[in-house]
This record gives C-alpha cells, sequence and structure tokens, in this order.
C-alpha cells in the first residue's frame, strides 16, 4: 500500500517513520485544490491521510487570536484536500479531534457516540467540528478523531511530555490515545478505506493522576506538582479557555474489525517504554531511537547493544 501523508508534524512524522516505505510524506503545503490534486497525481497513493492542522504554539490558546490562520488551517484546507482526492478517485482519511465535545453526553453512560453532535466553543475546537461536520457527508471518506496522545518517544506534543513539565495540573477524566495502538488503527483504516467517523481512544479512561503516579514511578521518583482544581485552570490565568474533558465511545471500529488496548494495559507499556526512551537519551543514544529493543548496554558508554 501506498500512503500519502500530508503534515510534516508531530503525528504525520511518527505515522510516516512507522509505516516507512510505504509512506511518503508530501513537503507541499496545501493552498488550492490545485496543489493537492496535482501531488496526488504526481504520486499516484491508494490511499491519502491528512495530519495537518493548525493547534497553535504554545497551545491552543494562541488560536483564539488567530481565528482566520486556524479555520484555514484546520477546515478550509481538509476540505480543499478531500475535493481533489474526490476529483482523484482516492480514498481520504482524515484526524480530527475528540476536543469538539464538552463534558458529558446525553447518553446513559455519559460517553459521546461517533454521530453525536459537538459542543465546542473554543475556536480550535469549532474549528476541527466545521471540518468533520462538512467532510462527513462526502464518501470513500474516513475520519479518526484522537484525543489527548501519549507516546513512548518524548516530544513536545505527547501528553507525558506536557503534564510532567507543568508546576500545576488539575486531575481529570478522559478518554485518551495510546500513539503506538493509534498508528496501527490508521494503517488499518486507510487499508480497509474505511468510510465514516472513528473514536480512535483506548477503552477506558485515564486521570491525569493516574500518569503522573505512573511518570514518578518509572521516570522520574523526584518529580513533583500542585494539583489544582479544573476550574481554577482559567481562573489562575493558566489557559484562555477552559480545556475539553471528556469520555468518548468507540463504536464504529469494531464494525470494521479493528480494537484497541485497554487504557491501563496500554498506558503502563507506555510509560515503561519512555524511560527506556529518556534512559537512551541520557547516554546519547539519539534520535530518540529504541535501541536494543528498549534499554541501553549499562557499559558508560552511551553505545546500545
Amino acid at each position: 500500500m501506498k500512503i500519502l501523508i500530508f503534515g510534516k508534524g508531530y503525528m504525520g512524522e511518527r505515522c510516516a517513520r512507522v509505516w516507512a516505505d510505504e509512506a511518503i510524506l508530501s513537503e507541499v503545503h496545501i493552498k488550492s485544490v490545485e496543489d493537492a490534486l496535482e501531488e496526488i497525481q504526481r504520486h499516484q497513493p491508494d490511499a491519502v491521510f491528512n495530519a495537518a492542522g493548525v493547534k497553535g504554539k504554545p497551545n491552543v490558546d494562541w488560536c483564539e487570536d488567530h481565528p482566520f490562520e486556524t479555520i484555514q488551517g484546520n477546515t478550509l484546507m481538509p476540505l480543499l484536500l478531500a475535493y481533489a482526492c474526490q476529483q482523484a478517485g482516492v480514498y481520504l482519511l482524515h484526524m480530527g479531534s475528540g476536543c469538539i465535545f464538552y463534558g458529558d453526553s446525553h447518553h446513559e453512560d455519559k460517553a459521546w457516540r461517533e454521530d453525536d453532535f459537538g459542543n465546542p466553543t473554543p475556536v480550535y475546537s469549532r474549528s476541527k467540528w466545521a471540518a468533520d461536520l462538512a467532510l462527513s457527508t462526502l464518501p470513500n471518506v474516513g475520519i479518526a478523531r484522537i484525543r489527548m496522545p501519549i507516546d513512548w518517544m518524548p516530544a513536545p506534543g505527547n501528553l507525558i511530555d506536557k503534564l510532567a513539565a507543568f508546576p500545576k495540573v488539575i486531575d481529570v477524566e478522559n478518554s485518551v490515545t495510546i500513539v503506538d495502538d493509534m498508528v496501527d488503527v490508521f494503517y488499518q483504516l486507510l487499508q480497509k478505506q474505511a468510510p465514516g467517523i472513528f473514536h480512535v481512544t483506548n477503552p477506558g479512561t485515564m486521570r491525569h493522576r493516574d500518569l503522573i503516579e505512573l511518570y514518578e514511578e518509572l521516570v522520574d521518583p523526584t518529580h513533583t506538582n500542585e494539583w489544582i482544581p479544573n476550574e481554577e485552570l482559567v481562573a489562575k490565568g493558566l489557559a484562555t479557555k477552559g480545556r475539553s474533558n471528556n469520555k468518548l465511545s468507540s463504536e464504529n471500529l469494531a464494525k470494521f474489525g479493528i480494537s484497541m488496548r485497554p487504557i491501563e494495559e496500554a498506558l503502563r507499556e507506555t510509560l515503561e517504554k519512555y524511560a527506556a526512551a529518556k534512559k537512551e537519551e541520557e547516554h546519547g543514544c539519539g534520535n530518540g531511537d529504541n535501541c536494543c529493543g528498549g534499554g541501553c548496554c549499562e557499559i558508560g558508554e552511551g553505545e546500545c547493544c
């Protein structure tokens, strides 16, 4: 399978790394249907994966002051790409966000289903929801929503790195996405060319405290932080608008024979691999490679087995 990836950010590069020779990571920044169509015709992929988007720096609060740039990247660009894919007759998998839902759903278990309507307030979440609304009307398009990605590879966009760096942390419960599982699910969706909306989150929920406790157990026993109530996030000026906290129900993946590991199992394994990767960094293994399947030789020279 040949997969053309748009978006050279954290997720695009992460997927390209795993998919290796099957992936082509495009250099093109789409500003028109013609930009996308020309790139698709040049590479002749079996499927297209859109990992491009605007989330702001240092965080999504940036989007509140840059609404047009946010809408252009998260709403307009995916539509231009989808139009090009429709013309080329190529399946498109678009990476969406579960941050379009705020609070509990109306369902008895309080979890949001794939066909529920979003209720976002911030610019970032609205721009992602707008894309979902439009793309979900098209044939041969899949929308894969992720939530708070957790990866064993240290990176600024990794929830582990984010939470570990904050001196003040809220302890909230959420659905989350383990990146190793996510990359595998994306590949299966692309391979099956599965249409529709999919919640790509590991079964179960996680509290921030769960992750931090594992981090202190496996990575840094000296780590400390202050726990604050959720309502103080904005009140203390730590965020411009409240963050999305929710539970997602993933029902559509099973229809295509796709499953993900329970979060309890996947989270611990991910933190164990993250701890090994951090040790490799300290010993100079470099490039985030998982040397020797997870650890460096204990020879004091920073060399891997």
